[in-house]
């Protein structure tokens, strides 16, 4: 099947009309996305947007050939404003049923997808056996099995940014394997566009196209490479931890390891515990420890999120009395130290599941005026050199915005 994107931008597309953001200003010309809409092979067109015909042509296409017209939403939504005129020659554009088949005279076979919001999905197989996902802006299926019991498909068109959650389910499913493209649309101005929006897509194992762009399905395209271990750094409330949540957001299983443990009759701690979790998908299993060596090193395991060293590395402090001036001095502490943060280090360099960890950057700042808030400043800093040095990504968050420093 070949595939023709005629839109790839949210609803509304993008940059919005009106609309004075930031992602709207720089996105011009090229980076400019009219509101999604597919041509498959020349004879089915998924969606009716604005001036088809014309989108059509800019993709070097025409819609002459065009023999069935399928909605994923009712006509008059979601998009703003009026529904789109339907061009002379084309079919009137109908909504399949939830469930419902259609076999094309082209050969293309046509299954309707219930989906988890408003909006249908369409299952597409082409003549020759290649099979592709469309889903509505938004929306995920919601009939999908977890026992990873599905037969991938070739491709999948769906809101990854804003429905990452739904993609982790299809990799749970099945219905998203390792050779499968993910292709991003329905993009709107959440994410800036260039390269934040491609870093972002990339970490969810998703790309995507200009507007024009032609795919054809199931040809050999190498899926974003994943790195196993990811480093997060940054300050107080840069934005670290949602970066490093957001990079596995769309992959399943996820276990979440909380190094701070509870902190009795402490409310505000409570507060910042109850917000993190909030924020987490629900699929997503949490632990609270700092045994984190058994946990890098498990074989075979999903992807596990830490969050945060700095937590841990005070932990060892404790366990290595480090706090007290005289056994530092002794060098029994330092030593103790030392043993905990070479093993950690260790299994971070032995990790085979994919690890994504955070940490403070502290030093930048005020110096501590104790002799133990030096320690602690000083050795955070060595911990996440030497993590950082494992690791194949390390990303530096500031003021909301990660920028790469490896990878």
């Amino acid at each position: 099947m070949e595939l023709t994107l005629l839109g790839t931008g949210a609803p509304a597309g993008l940059p919005r009309p009106g609309c004075p953001c930031a992602a709207c200003a720089t996105a011009a010309r090229a980076r400019a996305r009219a509101a999604t809409a597919l041509l498959v092979d020349g004879v089915l067109l998924l969606d009716l947007t604005p001036g088809p015909a014309l989108a059509a042509a800019r993709a070097g296409s025409s819609l002459h050939g065009v023999r069935q017209v399928l909605l994923s939403h009712s006509p008059e939504g979601p998009r703003e404003g009026p529904a789109p005129e339907v061009p002379a020659g084309l079919p009137a554009p109908v909504r399949v049923p939830d469930g419902r088949r259609l076999t094309l005279i082209s050969g293309h076979r046509v299954r309707a997808v219930a989906l988890d919001a408003p909006g249908t999905g369409y299952e597409i197989g082409g003549p020759d056996g290649e099979r592709l996902l469309y889903l509505p802006p938004g929306a995920g299926p919601s009939d999908l099995p977890s026992d990873g019991s599905r037969t991938p498909y070739a491709l999948v068109l769906m809101d990854v940014l804003g429905r990452p959650d739904a993609l982790a389910r299809l990799r749970a499913a099945g219905a998203v394997g390792p050779t499968t493209d993910v292709l991003a649309v329905h993009i709107d101005h959440d994410v800036p566009p260039g390269a934040e929006l491609h870093r972002r897509l990339a970490a969810a194992g998703a790309r995507t196209e200009p507007d024009g762009a032609t795919v054809v399905v199931g040809d050999y395209r190498a899926v974003p490479d994943l790195p196993r271990r990811t480093l997060v750094l940054g300050g107080a409330r840069s934005g670290k931890s949602a970066e490093a949540e957001r990079r596995l957001a769309a992959f399943p299983d996820v276990l979440y390891v909380a190094t701070g443990g509870g902190r009795d009759g402490d409310r505000e701690w409570a507060a910042r515990v109850a917000a993190h979790r909030e924020r987490r998908p629900p699929s997503w299993r949490t632990a609270e420890t700092c045994d984190l060596v058994p946990l890098l090193t498990a074989e075979n395991a999903p992807p596990v999120l830490v969050d945060c060293l700095a937590l841990w590395l005070t932990d060892a402090m404790d366990r290595a009395g480090a706090w007290d001036d005289d056994r530092w001095r002794s060098g029994e502490a330092p030593r103790a130290l030392a043993g905990r943060t070479g093993a950690l280090v260790a299994a971070f360099r032995a990790a085979s599941r994919t690890v994504v960890a955070v940490s403070n950057e502290v030093g930048s700042g005020v110096v501590p005026a104790t002799a133990a808030g030096r320690r602690f400043r000083d050795e955070l800093g060595r911990l996440n050199a030497a993590v950082a040095a494992e690791c194949e990504h390390v990303l530096l968050v500031t003021a909301g915005t990660a920028q790469p420093l490896r990878g």
